[in-house]
């Protein structure tokens, strides 16, 4: 499933062999391990690796020295490089890419009006290895997590009192076969045929997704 979601991402957002991506985010979460070590490795992408993501001041500087192209983070982090960063720190970047928490308006405003750059937010859940949807550069619209990744199946089932969208249930190859629970730690618990993200969302008229809140 982290192989399919990293075909799925590649498919979507325009990484190629000249790009150099900077990735702080630790592997042991789900967006720095498929996004930030499993698809650059998979497509010949350079990719340099910062042990920390919170030393604000330092990354940009390591961006600056690595002629980053893609710079990968949560909207803290990006707020926080952007904040520390010379303007000149990020001359190469093509693009950031946001996910693990909402893109504030505060971090999308300095990073374009600073640097001159985009951020594409994203929509993730660990249990999809992890990402479903991402603004990319030819289908965006701020305010968005973008659209979903190519053979990514949905439906939305009623919730009461949610008269636009309802809750996200998804298949794909990206989704996890099941959990392991501590009670019973060598057998498999299927999750079925659709998994339940416990999110409603809605789509707008051209296919984006707009989260609306938790279950």
């Amino acid at each position: 499933n982290i192989q399919a979601n990293a075909l799925q991402i590649h498919l979507a957002v325009p990484f190629h062999s000249q790009d150099v991506i900077v990735n702080a985010l630790p592997m042991f979460h789900s967006f720095g391990l498929t996004v930030g070590t499993i698809l650059p490795l998979l497509n010949g992408v350079k990719t340099y690796f910062y042990p920390s993501p919170l030393h604000y001041r330092i990354i940009p500087e390591v961006a600056y020295d690595v002629q980053a192209t893609a710079v990968l983070g949560t909207d803290t982090f990006l707020y926080g490089y952007g904040r520390m960063a010379n303007p000149y720190d990020f001359f190469s970047v093509r693009f950031a890419v946001v996910g693990g928490e909402k893109l504030k308006t505060r971090t999308l405003d300095l990073w374009l009006k600073k640097f001159g750059v985009r951020i594409f937010e994203g929509y993730r859940t660990t249990e999809t290895a992890p990402v479903l949807a991402v603004n990319t550069p030819m289908f965006y619209k701020e305010g968005t997590v973008g659209r979903l990744l190519p053979r990514v199946a949905y439906r939305l089932l009623p919730v009461n009192g949610v008269t636009e969208g309802g809750r996200l249930e998804v298949k794909g190859d990206n989704v996890m076969l099941g959990y392991m629970l501590p009670d019973n730690p060598n057998v498999l618990q299927p999750q079925g045929e659709w998994y339940d993200t416990g999110d409603i969302v809605r789509f707008d008229e051209d296919g984006f997704v707009n989260i609306e809140g938790a279950f």
